[in-house]
């Protein structure tokens, strides 16, 4: 073959590209430094610490990796692990969903919890043996199976979902009302989750990381807010960066036919809270969770966000949040206004002179409010401050869940006489708070409880309360020595 002879032609297109090369690398600007440098300095870095890390993205953020799946080749699947568990809450580790089905993989079944306490069909909550026979988990909701079974059904390797997943196997039943949300479900999980960093100090400070995700299988994005729109408040203020995920979602990962796995999974249902002790003591899905160990400081980290979020324009955010008022705060919510559940009209008034006389009197700040009249951040703001919180039994009183826990703080709840419910005589124990119970002239507080009981009249609008009687009890309350504060 003869040898390769350029055409002049060609000559003259490599001369004029070689010329261009030379003219462009002569007038782009030049840079001395390393990629990093080129990255522009955030407005929120102190400049002292750039001397400590080199300035990158990835030093100011923490980034989601793009996680291969969980891979295990010809090897054995990696078998779930039982973290925690109590009746309605179970953290695992390595839980597998395939087709809307969660599977528990093991080779020792006999250390698995009854899956009637870990999961049920998510069906509406009824009374009587038909309804629970509903209730009863099958094969569609939860298999145990062994690592052999997995590799058949599973191949591989699964996809991962990674970091700590909240999953809420509950229909949209008790979801959608503030108590049953915050006081409930959000308060099991938290102390369920918790229960992993028993040592949780009174800042509130955790090492655990916060959830990625909240996923609600059976209830669809439309219908998890309450209609004083606090459920999302409380969510999107204690966990800011959290991702939610509802029936649409759970159903579009069925249908693609992959198999997943969550790499830390906290798993609630309330039908399967409800075959627990502590629930039947208590009637309390969240109770069986407090069998876990914990922190006594364990709701700290939960106020702490939720009322410094509601706290950051104002002077007294960090007293809300970590100190102790110097003037003590007494809050009445009424509900005259509501129609359901109210005070005899005199008692109410008689209530308010006696409250106002306190003030006089001793210097108490006294708040006469009802919180539908009030915004969220009033709400949340007037908690935090308040020292006794007081009404009849109702949804308001859910703003206990705010106040600072000190010896002084108490919940008074005023009920019609013969009638009780735990709702928030438990919620104000479990937070480490004193609550008493009203009847007219009487009250009681832990231990001498009564049995749980709604008479005629539990729902209606003739409640009495001693005025005189609360105002006595509210003064005994906060001349407690004023070392128990400190």
């Amino acid at each position: 073959m003869p040898p390769f002879t350029p055409t002049a032609r060609e000559l003259s297109l490599l001369t004029a590209l070689f010329i261009g090369l030379l003219y462009f690398s002569a007038t782009f600007p030049r840079h001395s430094g390393s990629v990093t440098d080129l990255i522009r300095t955030s407005p929120h870095v102190v400049e002292d610490q750039l001397d400590v890390l080199p300035l990158t993205l990835e030093t100011q953020y923490t980034l989601q990796a793009l996680n291969p799946p969980l891979s295990w080749g010809p090897g054995q699947v990696p078998e779930t692990k039982i973290v925690a568990h109590v009746p309605g809450w179970t953290i695992l580790d390595r839980l597998y969903i395939l087709n809307g089905t969660t599977y528990i993989v093991s080779n020792s079944p006999e250390n698995v919890p009854d899956r009637r306490f870990m999961i049920s069909t998510a069906v509406f909550i009824e009374n009587g043996p038909e309804a629970e026979a509903r209730r009863i988990p099958t094969d569609k909701e939860m298999r145990i199976i062994s690592t052999d079974e997995a590799r058949r059904l599973f191949g591989s390797e699964a996809e991962r979902l990674d970091g700590v997943t909240w999953l809420a196997n509950d229909p949209k039943q008790f979801v959608t009302h503030y108590y049953h949300w915050s006081a409930e479900l959000f308060f099991g999980f938290w102390r369920t989750y918790s229960s992993l960093d028993p040592s949780i100090p009174p800042s509130g400070e955790t090492s655990l990381p916060a959830p990625r995700r909240f996923v609600f299988p059976h209830i669809d994005a439309a219908n998890w807010r309450d209609y004083a729109a606090m459920n999302q408040w409380v969510l999107r203020s204690a966990f800011p960066s959290i991702s939610t995920e509802f029936m649409n979602d759970w159903k579009e990962r069925a249908a693609l036919g992959r198999v997943f796995v969550l790499d830390r999974v906290v798993l609630a249902d309330r039908a399967a809270a409800m075959n627990g002790e502590m629930f039947l003591r208590t009637q309390r899905t969240a109770a069986n969770a407090f069998s876990l160990p914990g922190s006594v400081n364990w709701w700290t980290t939960i106020r702490n966000n939720v009322v410094g979020f509601s706290t950051l324009d104002e002077n007294v955010g960090a007293m809300s949040v970590g100190g102790v008022p110097t003037r003590p705060v007494i809050t009445y919510i009424s509900r005259q206004g509501w129609n359901r559940r109210m005070l005899i009209q005199a008692d109410h008034e008689r209530l308010v002179q006696e409250l106002y006389r306190l003030r006089d009197i001793h210097g108490y700040e006294v708040n006469v409010v009802e919180m539908d009249k009030l915004t969220r951040i009033e709400q949340f703001r007037l908690a935090a401050r308040t020292t006794i919180m007081m009404g009849v039994h109702g949804n308001g009183l859910t703003a206990l869940l705010w106040m600072r826990p000190t010896p002084r703080s108490t919940v008074m709840e005023f009920f019609y006489p013969g009638g009780f419910a735990h709702d928030y005589e438990y919620t104000t124990r479990a937070l480490g708070m004193v609550h008493y119970g009203f009847w007219g002239d009487r009250y009681f507080t832990r231990p001498d409880v009564p049995p749980v009981a709604y008479p005629e009249g539990f729902q209606g609008n003739s409640i009495p309360i001693d005025g005189a009687l609360v105002a006595e009890l509210c003064h005994e309350r906060l001349t407690l020595s004023e070392e128990a504060d400190d």
